[in-house]
């Protein structure tokens, strides 16, 4: 069939990643000498550059990998915790029965750099000053920039100038923000990239990056996080200004940890998630219900490939909101809804018509909670209502309007995979701080990010917030393995998304033998049955997003089932990206593939 692109083969090394300067830099790594981390590291620090609507220093960062000398992959947690502070009391003292979705307050210690420093220390080859050099480049001199990156400025021209002066300052310099297909430079984030590049400079490999590591988590990142949260007060959507509750003592107590994965076999692979501080069971729970069809039996781009694919979906998506939460602070019965005989009984629900009921299940017998936003009218009335005041732009100064407080300017994430020669394997899911979530923070040049808002402020709830617990993020990259070894990484950025996007590459690449490119290419849906991760949490009962690019008889099909059709355009649902690596007759073969969509992700090899 044919293909936007490729799918890539070699035997040296491959990069698929969600913007071409990342995959080029990491590629570079991978030509110096450098290993998979090494080429993950430097690519994820130009991502925080290059797409900044996407991912920042401020945000967090998932990474499941294996070493090629290794028998297991494991899971690096750089998703930091809600601050000592955030307690549902303090935000019930402030008239809160959501946690906003914007400004300081849903602001989590910020995991990203930190974690990509300690999978440096631990398993690449090269120093801090050298994989951070592209970053700081495209910083100082200047990236092109994609049509995306001005056009989140320009929705939020109006934020900036009137109500979030230091990100007025920062993207809107002169008054002009920028300009697609010119370059634009962020000389703060540059000089705070260098001041980590030379605070581990002349100390050893492993000496100097844990130098870096304390002047970000107890230097000068930290006091000026400290010094921002604590003097200004910013309007987010909410309506009223808030101080940030995170603090300096937060950054210097936390830091990124190992974890083994959570898997599950599917024919004859062993595919590995992160564990339940993200959505990541998602993907093994429709795994789990997906054995009990005949997948390789239907048309990958049928109406019944489809429809039976988005009905799991929905199942472990409700799932997901009864059950999910941090493991360290909610008992989740990930065994029981793995379980065969869980999935026979849900499994059953799947019938020949589209459900649009929100249905979680009871895994050993044990009855789904859901927070009253969810589980009664009276929730979507409040949840109406903290949307909808009497008066909807109260407390916004200058006559600006409640889409101006940057309420209205979504966020995503940025993906990338990696394999090297040595058999080294890695996937990983960068998201959060946002331009558009929070102010800038002037000495710095990035922002903090906003992943708070998917906990809930009701105490009863697995996602309940706490200090320290970590939210429960949408952030699930992918790692296969065959025979124990590293197959395929894969992923995609898109939210509540990610888990449905990335199903339908890997169910097109394994029963259908579809080639990585051909099974992204593919045309893409998701259900959207499920309430979204974000504020203001709501959800679309029935509702299934699909591309316009079926056969009409397929879309025919699909609403005489009962599913309510959101036709998208033909080239708009997902950003994956995969690589892979597998025996063949004559050595070792190493592929990867990128998705066109978007016009900005790309993969390299050789």
């Amino acid at each position: 069939m044919f293909t936007t692109r490729p799918e890539l083969k070699g035997s040296f090394g491959m990069i698929a990643s969600t913007h071409w300067l990342a995959t080029a830099v990491g590629m570079a790594m991978l030509e110096r000498g450098g290993n998979a981390f090494d080429a993950a590291v430097a690519a994820g620090f130009v991502l925080h550059v290059a797409e900044p609507h996407m991912n920042g220093p401020g945000g967090d960062l998932p990474v499941i990998f294996q070493r090629g000398d290794a028998d297991r992959a494991e899971v690096l947690c750089g998703q930091g915790p809600a601050p000592a502070g955030a307690t549902i009391a303090r935000f019930r003292e402030l008239g809160l029965d959501i946690i906003p979705g914007t400004g300081l307050l849903p602001a989590a210690i910020p995991g990203a750099v930190d974690a990509w420093l300690v999978l440096l220390r631990d398993h690449g080859t090269m120093d801090l000053g050298e994989v951070l050099a592209p970053a700081i480049g495209y910083a100082r001199d200047g990236f092109p920039v994609h049509q995306a990156v001005a056009a989140a400025v320009e929705q939020c021209r109006a934020t900036f100038r009137d109500v979030w002066p230091t990100s007025g300052a920062q993207w809107l310099p002169g008054g002009e923000g920028p300009r697609a297909g010119g370059f634009f430079r962020l000389p703060a984030l540059a000089a705070t990239y260098q001041r980590l590049a030379d605070a581990a400079g002349g100390s050893g490999r492993q000496a100097g990056i844990e130098a870096a590591r304390r002047a970000w988590r107890e230097g000068f990142v930290a006091e000026a996080i400290d010094r921002f949260c604590r003097e200004e007060e910013i309007l987010d959507v909410s309506g009223r200004r808030h101080r940030g509750l995170l603090t300096g003592d937060d950054l210097g107590r936390w830091q990124p940890a190992y974890e083994a994965p959570l898997t599950v076999d599917y024919h004859g692979l062993t595919v590995a998630k992160t564990r339940t501080w993200t959505q990541g069971l998602v993907f093994l729970q429709q795994l789990a219900l997906l054995k009990g069809f005949d997948i390789a039996a239907m048309d990958p781009a049928g109406a019944d490939f489809v429809h039976t694919v988005a009905e799991c979906a929905k199942l472990a998506m409700a799932d997901r909101e009864a059950w999910y939460g941090d493991p360290d602070f909610a008992d989740v019965p990930v065994e029981a809804l793995l379980s065969e005989a869980y999935n026979a009984e849900r499994r059953a629900l799947v019938g020949a018509d589209a459900s649009h009921d929100f249905r979680p299940g009871a895994p050993d017998g044990r009855q789904p909670y859901l927070p009253a936003f969810l589980d009664h009218a009276e929730g979507q009335r409040r949840m109406e209502a903290n949307l909808t005041p009497s008066d909807p732009n109260a407390g916004l100064p200058g006559g600006l309007e409640r889409r101006d407080s940057g309420a209205m300017v979504d966020g995503d994430t940025v993906h990338l995979d990696v394999v090297d020669r040595w058999g080294n394997m890695v996937s990983a899911t960068p998201s959060g701080g946002w331009l558009q979530s929070s102010p800038t923070i002037p000495e710095l040049g990035f922002c903090l990010g906003t992943r708070l808002q998917m906990l809930w402020l009701d105490e009863n709830s697995p996602s309940a917030l706490a200090p320290g617990k970590r939210p429960r993020s949408t952030l699930t990259p992918t790692l296969v393995q065959r025979e124990g070894r590293p197959w395929m990484a894969l992923g995609t950025p898109g939210g509540d998304q990610q888990d449905q996007w990335t199903m339908l590459l890997f169910l097109r690449h394994l029963h259908h033998g579809l080639n990585l490119q051909e099974a992204i290419d593919l045309p893409a849906f998701h259900s959207a049955n499920a309430p979204t991760s974000f504020w203001p949490r709501t959800r679309q009962p029935g509702v299934l997003v699909i591309e316009d690019r079926f056969d009409e008889a397929v879309f025919a099909e699909l609403e005489r089932r009962g599913h309510i059709l959101e036709r998208k355009h033909p080239w708009s649902l997902g950003r994956l990206a995969a690589v892979k690596r597998s025996e063949e007759t004559g050595g070792t073969m190493l592929r990867a593939a990128c998705n066109a969509r978007y016009m900005q992700g790309y993969a390299a090899g050789r």
